[in-house]
């Protein structure tokens, strides 16, 4: 008699660690680009894809000054649907956007003057206040909110920023090369973004940011809130 097959060990349920991202827009008349960075191929998470800067947010997020606070509506739809969220997790995920890309990318995102004298700086962000600026939050908008699945390597709670290019204050080289964690990096336009090697949700959000790009990104606007339930994709809005 034939023993009976062993289940197939379950993969562990891997709770979503609170991310953000940062999606540059640069808008020329009609036209409309976004800066996008290719992932290393040895990455576990997303090899080779083209993504937005982005990564998890840091206990230091949490601590750092900022020139401008964000718009009380953002504010209010990054913290719907989060337990016990408060308007310094909000300011948070922002400021993880903003460090996470100038980390990956060498751009800089904030305003002139900060002498390093108006609070301790977290260690997380040393590097930054070097460039002699303080993080300006008041242009940014949430455009997304997405969970990675579960059953993967990792799994984020990731919202989706949209900032105009026009806030980028300096780009330093030598972030980007053959052994970081973004190996390339575009400015594409937003129609032939969906042309390149994408994450399946930055497909989605794609679409999204052109949907509110036509309403000029407004603060009045739902915010879509994607996750996957029995295998099935789900969009809420928030």
């Amino acid at each position: 008699m034939n023993e009976a097959a062993a289940p197939a060990p379950r993969k562990p349920r891997l709770r979503p660690r609170d991310a953000a991202t940062l999606i540059l827009v640069e808008r020329k008349d009609e036209n409309a680009k976004v800066l996008m960075g290719k992932r290393h191929e040895s990455h576990k998470f997303m090899p080779g894809k083209f993504v937005f800067p982005g990564g998890r947010v840091e206990p230091a997020d949490s601590r750092m000054k900022v020139a401008c606070p964000l718009d009380p509506r953002v504010e209010a739809k990054l913290m719907a649907r989060r337990r016990g969220a408060t308007p310094s997790f909000a300011r948070a995920l922002a400021l993880a956007a903003i460090r996470e890309t100038f980390e990956e990318t060498g751009i800089v995102i904030g305003a002139d003057g900060f002498d390093g004298s108006e609070a301790p700086t977290p260690d997380a962000w040393r590097l930054y206040a070097q460039q002699k600026r303080l993080p300006d939050l008041h242009e940014m908008r949430f455009v997304a909110r997405a969970i990675t699945p579960p059953g993967r390597t990792k799994r984020f709670d990731t919202r989706f920023f949209v900032l105009d290019a026009k806030n980028i204050a300096r780009k330093i080289d030598g972030f980007v090369h053959a052994q970081a964690e973004l190996v390339e990096l575009v400015w594409i336009d937003l129609k032939e973004a969906e042309q390149l090697d994408l994450p399946r949700i930055t497909r989605r959000v794609l679409s999204e940011v052109r949907r509110q790009m036509a309403a000029d990104f407004s603060l009045a606007a739902p915010v879509p809130f994607f996750y996957e339930l029995y295998g099935q994709w789900r969009r809420e809005e928030l």
